[in-house]
C-alpha cells in the first residue's frame, strides 16, 4: 500500500470551514489523516512526501452535467452522425481530459448513442482507459416531434434519431427496461424545448402518465431519473414525481420555486448557465451571432435563468456546476468556466461555489460519506492548486495551475518530487 503525505499545504476541506496551513497523510486510496501545522510528525511511515509550498489543495470536482459524447460539433446532428466506433474512441479520450482539468467525477446528463456511457463509465472502472468517476445514463428519451426527435420524415429508421423517441406509457415503460438492461445509471427525460432544435424552451410535450411511467420503472431497478426540463410546468412534474435530478430551469415561476425549495433534499439542480452565455454571446462563428440568438429565444431564458438562479440562490438552495458542454463554441475542458459564471451572473461567493462543485458533487454522486472532502475516511480525489480559487474563481480554468492531480490515492498527474528522499532513488 502506497502511502503518500501532502505537507505545508493550504487545505480547503470542503466542510465549511476556512482554508488552513496543515499536511495530508494519503493510505492506499484514503485518506487517513488531516492535521493544521506541518509537524512532518504524519511523515515518518510515509513513502513519499510532497512539499506543497503553501499551495491551495482541495477535493477533485464533480461535474453534475456531462455529456462525454457530445464531439465540440456545432448541431445535434453531427454529434448523433458520429459513427459509433469513432463515438467511442472519442468519449474515452475525451474521459482523461476531464480528469486532467481536475474533474474527478462526472455524472452522465445523456448520451449520444443507446450504450456509449455504459461503455465509457467500463472502460475508466477497469482501467483501461483514465477517467473520472462515471454515472452512466441513458440516451435522452423524447416523444413525437419532442426535443431530440431529430429523424428527417422521409427516413423511417430510429437510429436516425438523436434520442429515443416514444410515445404513451407502455412505449415509455419498454424503452426505459432496455436502457436499464443496459446498465445505465440514470434515466435522461426531455421533459421540454429548446430553441437550437426548434422547439420553444417553455413548450411542455409529456404526459403526466408518460412520466410516471419512467420514474416507475427507473425506481422498480434502484436507478435515478433526470430531467432537461426549462419551463416552469416541467419542474412542477419533476416535483410531482420525484425526479431527482434538475437539468435547467430557466423560466421557473414563483410556485415552481416554492414546490423545489419544500423538497430541495430530494433533487439536485444543475442550470447549464454556461449553455445560455455561450450560446447567446461566444457562437458568431459558426452562425449564431448574438441577434440570431436573441431571435431564437436565447438571450431572454439567458436573463430570465439569471433571476431564477438569483431567487434559488437567496432561497439557500443547491446550485451545481455542469453547463451542458460539448458544442463547438463551448468545447469539452472549458467546464470550470461554469463556476465563474455562478459567482459573475449569479452572484454566488466562491466559498459556496467551490463547496457546490466539491460538498455538493459528493453528494450528486451519491457518496456524500466519502467523495467531495478533505477528511479522514474519504476517497483520496484531490488537487493541488497554484493559486487561491477563493481570490479568483478562474485559475481553476488553467490547467498549467494544476500542479497535481489525484484519483483513488493515484496521481494521474504527479507534481514535482520535493522530497530529498524521492529525487534519490
Amino acid at each position: 500500500m502506497n502511502n503518500i503525505l501532502i505537507t505545508n499545504a493550504r487545505i480547503f476541506d470542503a466542510t465549511g470551514a476556512e482554508p488552513f496551513t496543515g499536511e495530508v497523510l494519503i493510505e492506499g486510496n484514503r485518506i487517513s489523516q488531516v492535521r493544521r501545522g506541518s509537524s512532518g510528525a504524519t511523515g515518518a511511515s510515509a513513502e513519499q512526501v510532497i512539499d506543497a509550498a503553501g499551495a491551495f489543495l482541495m477535493p477533485g470536482m464533480t461535474e453534475a452535467h456531462t455529456h462525454f459524447s457530445w464531439n465540440d460539433q456545432p448541431t445535434l446532428a453531427a454529434i448523433a452522425m458520429m459513427p459509433p466506433e469513432e463515438h467511442t474512441l472519442w468519449s474515452v479520450r475525451l474521459a482523461k481530459r476531464y480528469l486532467d482539468m481536475g474533474w474527478t467525477s462526472c455524472v452522465g446528463a445523456a448520451a449520444a448513442k443507446p450504450r456509449l456511457d455504459v461503455v465509457v463509465r467500463e472502460a475508466i472502472k477497469s482501467g483501461h482507459f483514465p477517467g473520472p468517476r462515471y454515472l452512466a445514463a441513458s440516451q435522452e428519451i423524447t416523444v413525437q416531434g419532442g426535443l431530440a426527435d431529430e429523424a428527417p420524415p422521409h427516413l423511417p429508421f430510429q437510429e436516425l434519431n438523436f434520442g429515443a423517441v416514444v410515445s404513451g406509457p407502455e412505449e415509455m415503460r419498454r424503452c426505459v427496461r432496455q436502457f436499464l438492461r443496459h446498465g445505465v445509471d440514470s434515466i435522461k427525460l426531455n421533459l421540454s424545448g429548446e430553441y437550437i432544435a426548434g422547439i420553444p424552451a417553455e413548450a411542455t410535450p409529456f404526459s403526466d402518465e408518460e412520466i410516471a411511467m419512467a420514474v416507475r420503472e427507473a425506481r422498480r431497478a434502484g436507478k435515478r431519473v433526470a430531467a432537461h426540463a426549462r419551463s416552469a410546468e416541467s419542474l412542477k412534474q419533476c416535483v410531482r414525481h420525484g425526479i431527482e435530478v434538475i437539468y435547467h430551469g430557466s423560466f421557473a415561476d414563483e410556485e415552481a420555486l416554492d414546490m423545489m425549495q419544500a423538497n430541495q433534499d430530494k433533487h439536485f439542480f444543475a442550470p447549464g448557465l454556461a449553455w445560455l452565455i455561450r450560446t447567446s454571446y461566444n457562437a458568431a462563428e459558426y452562425g449564431i451571432t448574438t441577434e440570431v440568438a436573441e431571435q431564437m429565444g436565447y438571450v431572454r431564458e439567458l436573463e430570465a435563468a439569471i433571476e431564477t438562479l438569483k431567487k434559488m440562490y437567496r432561497r439557500g438552495m443547491k446550485i451545481l456546476p455542469g453547463g451542458d458542454y460539448g458544442f463547438a463554441w463551448m468545447p469539452h475542458g472549458t467546464n470550470a468556466m461554469d463556476l465563474e459564471y455562478f459567482v459573475k451572473y449569479i452572484g454566488m461567493s466562491t466559498m459556496d461555489t467551490l463547496l457546490a462543485a466539491t460538498r455538493e458533487g459528493g453528494r450528486m454522486m451519491m457518496r456524500p460519506h466519502e467523495l467531495g472532502q478533505i477528511r479522514p475516511g474519504f476517497l483520496a480525489d484531490l488537487l493541488l492548486v497554484d493559486g487561491d480559487p477563493l481570490t479568483d474563481i478562474t485559475v481553476l480554468q488553467k490547467q498549467d495551475r494544476l500542479l497535481a492531480v489525484m484519483i483513488d490515492g493515484k496521481f494521474h498527474k504527479s507534481p514535482v518530487v520535493s522530497d530529498p528522499r524521492q529525487r534519490n532513488r
